[in-house]
């Protein structure tokens, strides 16, 4: 069971930092593999990612991915995709680092893992989006997408390098990820103010 653990725990946070960006943690992770960075061994099926030809494949779709979001029309419609390329990328990238073991097993294990994960933040993510469009007319979501980058960053590093740490980072990040959105709704939709009434008390006299 031991075995199982911290596999399962870089599968979920490299299936976090998808959800935020579908191919920067494969493109770290193949990073990792390829030159035997913490440790990382790839499940048999998966070990092409440790390629030559899969980091600079996936360094073009992620520079492609990272500048794209940056364009406010472009950002709309990238998050739409990735409602279905972000779990799928989360599927590979957590089902791959069950090395040694079963590929089938190896699979469900990146379809149970990865799938909901990355689609729970891939939501978060555009609950921010939609967050930041209202308040600023798109005019802030460059910055938010920077921040999203550095957010998908550091989550995959943290993975790599320090696994049981995931389910604490994780919360904080969607801890985080709700506050934002909560004080975002409270200034669009602000509680309304119990009117005071302008009648006077009828079992006030007059003043005398």
């Amino acid at each position: 069971m031991q075995t199982w653990i911290l596999p399962a725990l870089l599968g979920l946070g490299l299936a976090a930092a998808t959800g935020l960006r579908a191919f920067l943690p494969l493109l770290l992770l193949s990073i990792a593999a390829r030159f035997g960075l913490f440790g990382v061994e790839l499940n048999g099926q998966t070990a092409w990612l440790g390629s030559n030809a899969a980091i600079v494949a996936l360094a073009i779709a992620t520079a492609l991915e990272l500048a794209a979001d940056k364009v406010p029309v472009l950002d709309h419609a990238l998050s739409a995709v990735g409602t279905v390329v972000r779990p799928l990328a989360a599927i590979l990238a957590a089902g791959s680092v069950f090395a040694g073991v079963d590929p089938m097993i190896a699979a469900v294990a990146g379809i149970v893992i990865g799938a909901p994960t990355a689609l729970a933040f891939h939501a978060a993510q555009s609950g921010t989006r939609v967050a930041s469009t209202a308040t600023t007319g798109g005019l802030a979501n460059p910055l938010v997408s920077f921040v999203e980058d550095a957010l998908a960053f550091v989550t995959v590093l943290i993975a790599l390098a320090a696994p049981l740490l995931v389910p604490i980072v994780l919360i904080a990040l969607l801890w985080l990820i709700w506050r934002l959105v909560k004080a975002v709704r409270r200034r669009l939709f602000p509680s309304p103010q119990p009117a005071s009434s302008g009648l006077a008390n009828p079992r006030d006299g007059p003043s005398g």
